[in-house]
């Protein structure tokens, strides 16, 4: 954890410096070497390592090089959703911070990681963000037919769908990923850790904003099912397999079916914790 501890320092002593002047960028320094490590001990896929990494001048190069030929399909080629990366950045520079801290968070919660260059080159959950911000930026720019284009692409290869209007926070985590689904008037803060089979959807068919809105630092286990136009209170905890269908205050732990508070201001930190042992019960 030491390593993960020092790795946020540096990025924020690099955040904190002028704009112009910031040549250090410790995410992308630790990621070449990584790679480099990779090409030297890997010969079989040297090529691939190097083409998305040590061929890329930056970490948002990298992103873009990785997300766009996993997700290319016929109708949209991978040279236009690099492109879209592109128009993003240029349009929100800040994105190239958010990505960085996204990686950040997958290593300092996923006891798998064990190096920053592994969600870049393999974990699906961190392709299916980075490319639903693009999405999202697309959406917000009123390129609606290209974002829903995207969230179709990572929809059939990643199997995680969150529809492009959705504004999701910084630090965030989808572990494992498969049958994530996100509706279109819900809400993400920052530091949400989301695990696979999560479904945060509505209701009937009522049209209108019928999605939940997911506070910052909050946990959600594998195959809950959050339904509704609601709030998911900051550092709560939803157990895995639960349906909830109310809101969830602050600092507390649900679980069942149909869900109920189980716990209170037992776990202060659950989304980095990604403690999900419910001692209450």
């Amino acid at each position: 954890m030491s390593v993960r501890r020092n790795l946020r320092q540096e990025m924020a002593m690099s955040e904190a410096a002028p704009a112009k002047l910031v040549e250090h960028d410790p995410v992308w320094r630790r990621i070449r070497n990584e790679a480099q490590s990779i090409v030297d001990r890997e010969p079989a896929i040297a090529g691939f390592v190097s083409a998305v990494v040590l061929d890329q001048a930056s970490l948002e190069d990298s992103i873009a090089e990785r997300v766009s030929t996993r997700i290319a399909d016929p109708n949209l080629g991978a040279t236009h959703i690099r492109h879209a990366f592109r128009d993003a950045l240029d349009d929100d520079p800040t994105l190239a911070e958010v990505f960085r801290v996204d990686l950040v968070a997958v290593l300092d919660r996923d006891a798998a990681c064990e190096r920053l260059i592994e969600p870049l080159l393999y974990f699906k959950g961190f392709h299916a963000l980075a490319a639903h911000r693009i999405a999202h930026s697309m959406w917000t720019r009123g390129r609606r037919d290209f974002a829903l284009m995207m969230q179709s692409a990572v929809s059939a290869a990643l199997q995680v769908d969150i529809h492009p209007q959705v504004p999701i926070g910084r630090g965030i985590f989808i572990d494992h990923a498969t049958g994530v689904v996100i509706g279109q008037t819900a809400t993400l803060g920052d530091d949400v850790s989301l695990l696979q089979g999560v479904t945060l959807g509505g209701t009937g068919k009522t049209g209108g904003d019928r999605h939940p809105k997911i506070g910052s630092g909050v946990l959600v286990g594998a195959g809950a099912k959050v339904l509704g136009n609601f709030e998911i209170g900051h550092c709560s905890r939803i157990a895995a397999g639960s349906v909830v269908l109310s809101a969830v205050p602050p600092n507390t732990t649900v679980a069942g079916v149909p869900a109920r508070v189980v716990g209170t201001g037992t776990c202060p930190d659950p989304s980095r914790s990604m403690d999900q042992i419910l001692a209450e019960v």
